[in-house]
């Protein structure tokens, strides 16, 4: 017979994009992956940088700076793609998501999460969990299901697929 702890403590990946610090939750983390040559794909919404092969898969890459709003940068040695799985409806869905870098992996207790303010950020308080104080700021918590909304996972879905299909036509 287990007991259930009142206070739940969860594993997030910081990750710094702009100069706001963000988690997401380690179980939508895949991999950490280096910056890699990206193909471009046609007529696919301006935060999506295109797809990479990953292990023979094609993996749509969506560039988290101008998901947020902020403006486009050049890449650095610091700059990565964080692989995101994400749970729309039934469908598993990957995701490369660009960071300006990585920072660590937290533990934090669910009494330590602050709930997302209403008003006075940047970002939509909609794609929040919750905020963590560090330090003398705030870890924003992303909850990364809704920062991509349906609409868009259903143009990644087609987009892939279509890349899929061309690739196993070409490989035919």
């Amino acid at each position: 017979m287990s007991t259930k702890t009142k206070n739940q403590i969860n594993s997030f990946l910081s990750f710094r994009i702009g100069s706001e610090v963000f988690a997401a939750n380690v179980r939508n983390v895949l991999n950490i992956l280096e910056m890699t040559k990206i193909t471009k794909v046609p007529k696919a919404s301006s935060y999506m940088k295109g797809v990479i092969n990953l292990r023979g898969n094609v993996l749509p890459i969506i560039d988290s700076r101008l998901k947020f709003g902020l403006e486009e940068t050049e890449y650095t040695t610091n700059t990565c793609i964080i692989v995101l799985e994400l749970h729309i409806g039934n469908d598993p869905i990957t995701v490369g998501a660009i960071v300006d870098s990585v920072n660590e992996v937290l533990e934090i207790d669910d009494d330590n999460i602050l709930p997302p303010p209403g008003i006075g950020t940047n970002f939509r308080s909609d794609f929040l969990k919750g905020m963590a104080k560090k330090d003398e700021g705030f870890i924003m918590l992303l909850d990364v299901e809704k920062v991509f909304a349906t609409d868009e996972v259903v143009d990644i879905q087609n987009i892939t697929e279509e890349i899929s299909k061309q690739t196993t036509a070409e490989q035919s």
